[in-house]
């Protein structure tokens, strides 16, 4: 079990040099985005969840230059600024986006460079290319190369590559030079759309960070009401599989979204798990979570519930 208290809580981030904490928050949530979380966050909320990152276990931030149109770096810059620099061994990861439907070269430069200035950084240690599968692969290259070539210039320290689509990515290690995969969605208790192409980067001494472990939401709570799973309607076999896993937990005085972020964490192949705060009083019941031990029967038991493979996102050969 992984955990603040571990040896392998803080780890190196595959071959980049860098060393993170297993859990990396995520600065979705802090953009205050209510058209897609359904509910929004102030900005001073979002500092103070900020602030309580700072000072607990966790060493880095995830967040993108598309996050609420750049809210979510203004927020993190705004608290960094408050701090008068980010905390000694703290690392924030940031993506380019595209606007609109320009992911040019010219771009991709754009976005790093408000990046550093929202952030109120002079150079970024990871940054990630960003959603590429909503743009067409055969137009990207100038994009993917304009980033390799901001971190030969030294514009920024390493390079990343963050989505969804498991076929889209794969398509993209193909070309090389990435050094870090985030997949959101597609690793979770009842998708495991992500199996190869997790190998794959191994194989290829990337290093795996695992995001939206909870799908949206519907593994962090059950009972909420919603139907979806990955943005999208999820299939009847997905909800009964969710609702027979909570009911599984709660047999064991577990709740599921605990069984969710150890699935992820307690996975060895799995760098970092990227895990959304929107309030300061999360971070701690994530720190109670981490810390929680889940039974052999129970994690057994989860394992059989999950879906078979033609009802998760995507499936694979």
């Amino acid at each position: 079990m992984t955990s603040p208290s571990t040896d392998d809580w803080l780890r190196p981030l595959g071959a980049t040099g860098l060393t993170v904490s297993a859990v990396c928050a995520g600065g979705a949530l802090l953009a205050g985005m209510p058209e897609v979380f359904g509910y929004d966050v102030s900005r001073a909320e979002a500092v103070a969840v900020i602030d309580r990152v700072f000072d607990s276990p966790l060493r880095w931030i995830d967040t993108s230059n598309g996050y609420g149109d750049g809210e979510s770096e203004l927020r993190i810059g705004q608290a960094i600024a408050a701090r008068g620099g980010l905390p000694d061994g703290f690392l924030v990861a940031t993506k380019v986006d595209a606007r609109g439907d320009d992911y040019s070269g010219a771009r991709v430069r754009a976005s790093v460079a408000e990046s550093k200035e929202r952030l109120g950084l002079e150079q970024l240690p990871l940054v990630y290319l960003h959603d590429p599968e909503f743009h067409d692969f055969g137009g990207m290259r100038d994009a993917v190369d304009t980033l390799m070539r901001l971190r030969d210039e030294g514009e920024i320290g390493h390079v990343g590559l963050a989505g969804g689509s498991v076929r889209e990515l794969s398509r993209y290690l193909d070309l090389g030079g990435f050094e870090v995969l985030l997949v959101h969605n597609r690793w979770s208790l009842v998708d495991h759309s992500a199996e190869h192409l997790i190998e794959r980067a191994l194989s290829d001494d990337l290093a795996v960070v695992n995001a939206a472990i909870y799908g949206g939401g519907i593994l962090a709570n059950p009972q909420g009401g919603s139907a979806k799973y990955g943005y999208r309607d999820a299939p009847a076999a997905t909800l009964e599989a969710v609702a027979q896993m909570d009911r599984a937990c709660r047999e064991h005085g577990i709740d599921l979204a605990t069984a969710a972020l150890q699935h992820s964490v307690n996975d060895p192949r799995i760098a970092g798990t990227v895990v959304g705060f929107s309030k300061p009083a999360r971070v701690d019941q994530l720190i109670t979570a981490l810390e929680t031990e889940i039974p052999a029967e129970l994690t057994a038991r989860l394992a059989e519930l999950m879906p078979d493979k033609a009802h998760w996102l995507e499936t694979t050969p």
